[in-house]
């Protein structure tokens, strides 16, 4: 279905509640997912670890936004260890920097020195956030991405944060599932409001930025 599919029918698929994945990094198709069970994290109760808590706070990697989108992209779609292959294809790729640039895709990125070593993207429709795929190459990078960017999206005013599948890597952090039917009232009742990705009021501060989901948990 990757043939005649842009970002207008991409966005429209968020709205349904359905969203798009390749078979592998290879397959030049996409089609459209509607799982019976989605699962979302929570802004008004997301959990940070108290391990996880004292790492954002050290601040040990910089955290950046939107600062290299398809990058980010690129990192989700290496193999790592006990992953050999993702679905993130050629035409995820393409498709979901065409939002980026219009403005309705984001990414959060972890450096090292000038060296990229984690990040997450999704997709900003209303006052949800789909988040994509995220990866790392430093202990916690990822995780510190995350908490990043769920402390932006409550000072933006969000009220979702959508996981797509069940993750045991996300249940840390408060992971819900929601059958299907429950996940698209809501959603489009989030649809119905606007979340600003670039709040004046998000903190920047790794102290900052965990007190800011403290104060909503």
């Amino acid at each position: 279905m990757s043939k005649g599919f842009g970002t207008t029918e991409l966005l429209n698929a968020y709205r349904r509640g359905v969203f798009p994945m390749a078979d592998s990094r290879d397959d030049p198709n996409l089609f459209l997912i509607d799982p019976d069970e989605r699962a979302t994290l929570p802004l008004d109760a997301f959990h940070i670890p108290k391990r996880l808590r004292r790492t954002v706070k050290q601040m040990p990697y910089r955290v950046s936004v939107d600062e290299c989108f398809s990058r980010v992209i690129e990192g989700c779609a290496q193999p790592t260890e006990g992953r050999n292959t993702t679905w993130i294809n050629s035409a995820i790729v393409n498709l979901y920097s065409s939002l980026h640039r219009k403005g309705f895709a984001h990414s959060i990125e972890c450096w090292e020195g000038k060296a990229l070593v984690g990040g997450l993207y999704g997709v900003s429709l209303g006052a949800v956030f789909f988040g994509e795929s995220m990866f790392s190459t430093r202990r916690d990078a990822s995780k510190i991405a995350l908490v990043h960017l769920v402390s932006r999206l409550i000072a933006g005013g969000y009220l979702m944060l959508d996981a797509q599948f069940h993750n045991p890597h996300l249940d840390q952090f408060g992971l819900q599932r929601i059958d299907r039917k429950s996940f698209k009232f809501a959603l489009a009742e989030a649809l119905k409001h606007h979340g600003e990705f670039y709040s004046p009021d998000a903190p920047v501060t790794g102290t900052g930025v965990v007190q800011r989901i403290v104060q909503m948990s």
